[in-house]
């Protein structure tokens, strides 16, 4: 199994190698709309190759960042053009009824910054948060920033572990893993400590 991670990994980093920074783009504007996969198969190759000195660590992570916005873009505008009609036309076949609906365009138009935030920082709802950022309209110039502020602490973390361990799959698997625990950990904080403001900032 090892050895099958090994070739793996050999493999993408050659790919990434061959593709350079745009390619870095490209994946992770995959990754981040409509053709999800780990970045981390992404970012932690490219970390390594700079580390090697066949990139550079910073421009990495600008595009690793870059790629991000742009796929979560993607995602914001398919959903203002097809995701109301879609989900008034079929949302009660799944028990998603207008009104159910409206009180989910209402709750992101409070707190889209916080939840698109905190949205990229957790595994299996980066790539979705946006949709729901598209149905209630949000400020797309807040959306792009914050989904950039959460992507890059994920960027950072994952370029870092392919920089300083990158040619490690055991010790890529085990501090990928404790990072994923982390950022739950802290979503959860940071969910917690909105409450509290918000909560403080309606009385």
């Amino acid at each position: 199994m090892v050895d099958i991670l090994n070739r793996i990994a050999i493999l993408i980093v050659a790919v990434v190698g061959e593709m350079g920074y745009l390619g870095i783009v490209f994946l992770m504007f995959l990754e981040s709309s409509f053709f999800p996969f780990p970045s981390e198969i992404v970012i932690i190759p490219a970390g390594y190759l700079a580390s090697q000195g066949q990139m550079n660590l910073y421009i990495v992570v600008i595009m690793g960042i870059l790629g991000s916005i742009l796929g979560a873009v993607f995602n914001y505008f398919i959903a203002v053009k097809f995701g109301r009609p879609v989900i008034l036309k079929y949302g009660k076949y799944v028990g998603l009824s207008e009104n159910a609906f409206g009180r989910v365009e209402s709750f992101f138009r409070k707190h889209g910054e916080i939840s698109t935030f905190v949205g990229r920082l957790i595994p299996g709802i980066r790539q979705y948060i946006s949709f729901p950022a598209g149905l209630a309209r949000m400020n797309l110039c807040r959306f792009v920033i914050f989904t950039g502020l959460g992507a890059g602490i994920w960027v950072v973390i994952l370029a870092l572990i392919g920089f300083y361990v990158g040619s490690n799959q055991e010790k890529i698997s085990e501090y990928t893993r404790q990072s994923t625990l982390y950022l739950i950990g802290l979503s959860a904080l940071l969910i917690c400590t909105y409450y509290w403001w918000y909560r403080r900032q309606k009385h």
